[in-house]
């Protein structure tokens, strides 16, 4: 399968190289609407040029919102979005991992945890188990969240921070 990644900026950068980590993909190439590097194969707005049924698409914006944006459009002319979990990433096997969410090195997601569509659980995050990540949360790096949490959705944990248990209720 051929991905094409939305965005060919730092996090762009970082989902390719974990997309390639994971050896789903035979090619990994960009549409940016700012980039000039050989492996940016046209703009964001063409992505329906290249729609056919071996190519998965993944908008890499660092903008909540606007990830989501892209991720329904992308939806709704029928484009396949992959879930992208590296290798070394502990998913729980009762954990729920919608399609278009990237989980990085070193992250855990636990037990009967659910992360939604669009969202970015990066490198050392841990997600505690019984909390559901709403659409296009970004968790970011070394964050945790304690057990039994709803995250809003487009919420972003910084760096480091700990969320204590319930502190977003279910």
């Amino acid at each position: 399968m051929r991905l094409i990644i939305l965005g060919a900026g730092g996090y762009g950068r970082t989902v390719a190289d974990v997309a390639a980590q994971t050896g789903q993909f035979h090619e990994i190439s960009f549409l940016d609407d700012n980039s000039v590097s050989p492996d940016v194969i046209g703009k964001c707005a063409e992505f329906e040029r290249f729609r056919d049924s071996q190519t998965a698409f993944y908008p890499a914006f660092g903008n909540n919102e606007g990830r989501l944006k892209w991720l329904y459009r992308l939806r709704e002319a029928g484009c396949a979005v992959p879930t992208i979990i590296h290798p070394t990433a502990y998913v729980s096997p009762t954990a729920q991992v919608e399609p278009g969410a990237v989980i990085l090195p070193h992250a855990i997601v636990n037990s009967n945890c659910v992360v939604k569509s669009g969202c970015i659980v990066n490198c050392g995050a841990i997600v505690d188990h019984g909390c559901v990540l709403e659409e296009g949360v970004h968790i970011c790096l070394g964050a945790v969240v304690k057990a039994e949490n709803r995250i809003p959705r487009c919420m972003k944990i910084e760096a480091g921070e700990v969320i204590k248990n319930r502190a977003w209720p279910l």
